[in-house]
């Protein structure tokens, strides 16, 4: 096969599989490029509460939840639902206590999950759905289990994922979050955990538009040479 035919045929091809995902590339980006940042990490969702100064007068010492908590790394105090509360750290995981009492919090129930869960949301719309899960879902694969989700009304499906071991928000999600999610995993071409920007099929495709370029280059300047060629046997 002659070397003009050969970039042809493989300009052609390779062309055609790139201008599919071509199509993919552009759409995500559009989407990404559409939608604030901001808005799909879903700060709006989560009330701005001002630090508000703790008295610590009345309040536990540190000292003793080393008995409460074997194998204390840390501890932090922290107020939830206008109560101030430790959230401890220990070689077995994390735990809350009330940092007036001392008393252990976690695990926290249904009503206290409610109740913080209403605290935290910015929005007007009631809880619709609120369920203890045993196993992580894909959109928060990173996080431990179990952990409680709540679903509130509104557009986009709000719905924060909290830990019933220290009552802390650990991920919003909504549906804007989830459409980005999902048009990030065709913009990498990670189809399986959506996180790798380096993977074989990015590298793969990303040689072939190389190919596909170098060879539609080199096309067009052999078409520049025969024309000068067939000018020149015509005069």
């Amino acid at each position: 096969m002659r070397w003009p035919a050969l970039a042809r045929t493989t300009h052609k091809w390779l062309a055609l599989i790139i201008a599919v995902q071509a199509v993919f590339w552009t759409l995500s980006g559009l989407y990404m490029s559409a939608v604030h940042i901001d808005i799909i990490h879903g700060d709006r969702l989560v009330k701005a509460v001002a630090p508000q100064p703790l008295a610590l007068a009345g309040l536990v010492e540190p000292a003793h939840l080393a008995h409460m908590a074997p194998g204390l790394k840390s501890l932090r105090l922290d107020t939830q639902l206008g109560k101030p509360v430790y959230i401890v750290e220990t070689t077995a995981g994390h735990d809350l206590f009330d940092a007036r009492t001392g008393r252990a919090l976690s695990p926290l129930g249904e009503a206290d999950i409610r109740a913080r869960a209403k605290a935290l949301y910015a929005g007007e719309g009631d809880i619709v759905s609120l369920e203890l899960l045993t196993k992580v879902p894909g959109e928060i694969k990173s996080r431990p289990a179990p952990i409680w989700r709540a679903e509130f009304e509104g557009a986009w499906r709000p719905t924060f994922y909290i830990s019933p071991q220290t009552g802390e928000l650990v991920a919003r999600r909504h549906d804007l979050w989830r459409t980005y999610d999902f048009v990030w995993m065709f913009h990498i071409m990670d189809y399986e955990n959506r996180t790798d920007v380096n993977n074989i099929l990015l590298r793969v495709a990303t040689w072939m538009a190389l190919a596909t370029s170098l060879t539609g280059a080199w096309l067009l300047l052999y078409s520049f040479r025969r024309r000068r060629r067939a000018r020149r046997s015509v005069a």
